[in-house]
């Protein structure tokens, strides 16, 4: 017998923090709705010194220590920033996002901005909801060189982590799970700092920042085209009206970014320079992912605790060379990815929420509706099937079937990825600065920071640098081209 879902509203997207309220019946298509409710929205100002599009992670982040920075070093006021958005809080990716915050990446420079990330965490866990108990990602014997690497850049970055190889990886992860089958685990990397948050409790701590510093939040108007003169934006249209900005403008949309880009008249294809010479001609600026991602209820009397009785860790496996078998003797999949987190907050009671590699789209996408109201973007059905099977190969504790448990409701996103599947962080006309975190988001709450930083003083912070739109012509651009999986 399945779990039935506690909804009172009957709507699938709602969640025991707040109400959220429904999609307008009025707008065609439906649009998402904020994640939380809306207080004291501003209406659209003549003018701003700064204009920051977009209520989600990157948008929000901007647009409060921006207002913070100007206000605490007198060089202006927090009503000097305008952020604008089409709902809300949250009604794109950062809203429906599995909240993991970890530092897994073979990309060395995103070590430092996940540090920034994590501090600006702790400066609030309670207000953002973040749950510092750390990141468990496995790998097998081929990922050791590799996962050595990547802990001696988190260390040098000032991100504490610890590896474990062979036996002790074994028997380091029976410490945490003493029920975890540790076949085929051969290197364990241990995050410290990392954690995760709750998705919601993050954005209504956002919006509720940018009320205290100030920020004219200006929600329920989509911008529709911008005013430029020699390459610079003078004013940004909207449905609402018009609005003049005086210094600059943020975008931070998420999988909006290449429709706003159109409008700047900016290209959809580039030539792309790779460290070994290669170059790709007309790449696709940008790539559209379909996430996989889902939530499953305990069964009762099962919990997800730690052999201390903490909760466990964020965990993430990645066995490239070990199937995964289904109860009837087929496999599934000829290989596990899989990711997981305790997450009570967003399935209703006490479960998990998790998800495997995202599905490889193209460059064009139906953005509205976004998530879950889009019948196109739906998780597959396969993916109950295989995510229950891969926690029941992992978990003694969950040897009786998973999948009747699994959350059974409409599980959709898409994200906008850029050519090299790392973030973009750079000015792509004289005064319109991009934040492209190509759907790596949601934990990277620092970016904002380091933005604001960048606005306020006219100085680019060190951890940005790296991420300049320029790489893709000097030949530094990231990554493997063959990659099967956006976030390396």
């Amino acid at each position: 017998m399945k779990t039935p879902a506690p909804n009172p509203t009957d709507h699938n997207q709602w969640y025991p923090f707040q109400d959220r309220p429904l999609p307008s019946r009025s707008s065609q298509p439906a649009e998402n709705s904020a994640v939380v409710p809306v207080f004291d929205p501003a209406p659209l100002p003549e003018s701003s010194r700064f204009v920051v599009i977009g209520a989600g992670v990157h948008g929000m982040s901007t647009a409060w220590h921006l207002a913070m920075s100007l206000e605490k070093s007198g060089k202006g006021k927090g009503s000097e920033v305008v952020l604008i958005d089409k709902q809300g809080p949250g009604a794109g990716a950062t809203g429906l996002a599995c909240g993991c915050i970890r530092n897994l990446y073979m990309t060395g420079p995103l070590h430092a901005i996940l540090r920034e990330s994590v501090q600006v965490w702790e400066s609030d866990p309670v207000n953002l909801g973040f749950q510092q108990v750390g990141y468990v990602s496995i790998g097998e014997s081929n990922q050791e060189a590799d996962y050595v690497k990547l802990n001696q850049s988190q260390i040098d970055s000032g991100y504490p982590s610890d590896i474990y190889v062979g036996k002790d990886a074994g028997a380091f992860l029976k410490s945490i799970w003493p029920d975890f089958r540790t076949e085929h685990c051969d290197v364990v990397l241990h995050e410290k700092p990392s954690g995760y948050a709750g998705t919601h409790m993050a954005c209504w701590g956002l919006d509720q920042k940018c009320r205290q510093w100030g920020v004219q939040r200006v929600y329920g108007a989509s911008v529709t085209g911008f005013d430029q003169t020699n390459g610079r934006v003078q004013s940004v249209q909207t449905s609402t009206g018009s609005i003049r900005v005086d210094e600059a403008v943020v975008l931070s949309t998420g999988a909006w970014l290449p429709t706003l880009t159109d409008l700047l008249g900016l290209p959809r294809k580039l030539e792309v320079h790779y460290p070994d010479g290669h170059i790709e001609q007309e790449m696709d600026m940008w790539t559209y992912w379909r996430l996989l991602e889902g939530e499953v209820y305990l069964p009762e009397g099962t919990d997800f605790r730690t052999a201390d009785g903490k909760d466990s860790p964020v965990l993430h496996v990645e066995l490239m060379n070990t199937p995964v078998v289904g109860h009837d003797g087929k496999e599934m999949k000829d290989y596990v990815y899989w990711y997981t987190r305790y997450a009570a907050e967003r399935v209703g009671a006490p479960g998990l929420q998790g998800g495997t590699i995202p599905v490889k789209m193209g460059p064009d996408a139906i953005l509205e509706p976004y998530g879950h109201l889009n019948d196109l973007y739906q998780a597959d059905p396969w993916f109950a099937d295989y995510y229950c099977r891969v926690t029941e190969m992992l978990f003694g504790r969950f040897d009786n079937n998973l999948r009747p448990h699994f959350k059974d409701r409409r599980n959709g996103g898409i994200g906008a990825f850029t050519p090299d599947n790392v973030p973009i962080f750079d000015w792509v006309t004289d005064n319109v600065f991009m934040t492209a975190d190509s759907n790596h988001g949601f934990k990277m709450i620092g970016v904002g920071k380091l933005v604001a930083r960048l606005l306020s003083t006219g100085t680019t912070p060190d951890e940005l640098k790296p991420f300049a739109f320029r790489r893709f012509a000097e030949g530094r651009t990231y990554g493997d081209r063959n990659s099967n999986c956006p976030w390396v």
